[in-house]
């Protein structure tokens, strides 16, 4: 049961470090000179690194809020998993924690699919998504699938 419970927390882990580094890091598309992200737009020329606020269009706003949600309930999640994992009676499900994690899952690809459909009115056609688009695409199914152990998982002495 101790190694069940450990996988389960470095699942819970990794997804959350793949919200926090998809959500902070500056590479949501690239192209040769520029990257984008949900904070800046980035470019090198003349040998200087150069970055702009953002758009601020009621999209990329709603991304960014969806990320940090994402990472909010997440961290949530584990916190109520360490509080459930003390409190809650011998044969109690996790359904709190699991419910969250799921939550946490759903806002992050809400924020990927409305990055996808709408960040090609003002990205340049020769650019392509970058890792942190790749690492938030990911961390979706694993808090999901974390989300639905958390469900399932009962609790034992």
């Amino acid at each position: 049961m101790l190694l069940l419970l450990l996988g389960i927390v470095l699942l819970h882990v990794a997804s959350l470090v793949l919200l926090f580094v998809s959500t902070i890091v500056s590479v949501w598309m690239s192209t040769e000179i520029s990257t984008t992200d949900l904070w800046y737009n980035c470019t090198t020329s003349n040998g200087g690194y150069h970055c702009d606020p953002a758009s601020s269009g009621e999209w990329i706003q709603a991304v960014q809020a969806l990320m940090i949600l994402s990472i909010i309930f997440s961290c949530l999640s584990l916190f109520l998993f360490f509080c459930q994992l003390f409190t809650l009676q011998k044969g109690g499900r996790f359904f709190l924690t699991g419910t969250f994690q799921i939550l946490a899952s759903l806002f992050v690809m809400s924020g990927a699919i409305i990055y996808t459909v709408m960040s090609h009115e003002w990205v340049p056609a020769a650019a392509a998504f970058g890792y942190s688009y790749i690492l938030a695409w990911v961390a979706f199914p694993l808090a999901l699938i974390s989300g639905l152990i958390y469900v399932i998982l009962r609790k034992r002495d």
